[in-house]
């Protein structure tokens, strides 16, 4: 996932040399919204529920097609709105590297808003080395030469804030419910989809000049970044919990850097390895894989699995 997120941001860089940042999303919703259409009318995925019995394809309950209007909206909707926006003033390597402050985002909406999780002080630490390493790729020391708009800014990190909220809001109230990955990850885009068609004639009627390089970033974002990608999402954040889910965007700054580099011609400095390194770390401690010593009678973090 942070190698298909990665890449997204340079799609979007490349999309906007033909499309309005409004197409931009709206495209990528749209696209994704039939590619995962398409994938469960064909495979129609049905999960067991507490009686065994496979439940229906979609949902019947009418608060949980409520929640799905709240999740599309905060994952979809607006995120791809504010990033593409955003990409109009920024680089696309600095747009990545602000998405790593996701994490950030999600510990303090799963453990203080939503309080679906409880971090024991190794993972808070994975999380600090994490934005530790981020800081290091940003080079802080050097930030005359990446701020750019402050405006462009400020939108990513209104992107990442809605993110932060989406995970923890689904590990709240749809985690748990007996929805398939496939659908839980069609009806998020299907329903951002129909909302951007909503407002399409607000953000997507703008004249448009197509090459191959903006349609087949148009179609990747969409298809593959937007579609296939919420599947794998949705399985990692029923396996790993919110702020073990939402580490995967620590990878994005180092993805979106290296194809800045190599496609863009961006100039890679030294400092850029070196916070891939300490992100890596980071990862490891998050997701619980590296732990810090505990003295005796310590308890570590309840698993996201059992805290509700």
């Amino acid at each position: 996932m942070g190698l298909v997120w990665g890449s997204s941001f340079l799609f979007m860089k490349v999309a906007l040399g033909g499309v309005s940042f409004g197409q931009v999303a709206w495209s990528r919703t749209v696209l994704g919204g039939i590619a995962l259409g398409l994938i469960v009318l064909v495979t129609r995925p049905r999960v067991p529920g507490a009686d065994g019995v496979p439940g229906p394809v979609l949902p019947r309950e009418p608060i949980v097609w409520v929640h799905f209007l709240v999740v599309s909206i905060t994952t979809c909707v607006v995120p791809y709105l504010s990033f593409a926006w955003a990409e109009q003033y920024v680089s696309s390597s600095l747009a990545s590297i602000y998405n790593a402050t996701t994490p950030i985002m999600t510990a303090l909406m799963a453990t203080l808003v939503f309080r679906v999780e409880r971090l024991g002080a190794s993972r808070w630490f994975g999380v600090g080395v994490g934005i530790l390493g981020v800081l290091v790729v940003i080079a802080p020391w050097q930030i005359a030469g990446l701020t750019g708009s402050l405006a462009g800014q400020l939108a990513c990190l209104l992107a990442t804030l809605c993110y932060g909220f989406t995970f923890g809001y689904q590990r709240k109230f749809l985690s748990q419910r007996p929805i398939a990955p496939a659908t839980f990850a069609f009806l998020s885009i299907g329903v951002s989809a129909v909302v951007m068609l909503a407002l399409t004639p607000f953000i997507a009627l703008s004249p448009i000049e197509l090459d191959w390089p903006i349609v087949g970033s148009l179609l990747a974002l969409g298809i593959l970044g937007t579609g296939l990608a919420y599947i794998w999402n949705i399985n990692v954040l029923r396996a790993w919990g919110p702020t073990g889910t939402s580490t995967v965007t620590y990878v994005t700054p180092v993805v979106g850097v290296a194809l800045g580099m190599l496609l863009l011609g961006e100039r890679l400095s030294w400092h850029e390895p070196v916070g891939a390194v300490l992100v890596l770390v980071g990862i490891l401690f998050a997701q619980g894989r590296l732990k810090l010593g505990r003295r005796a009678g310590e308890t570590s973090a309840a698993p996201a699995s059992a805290a509700r």
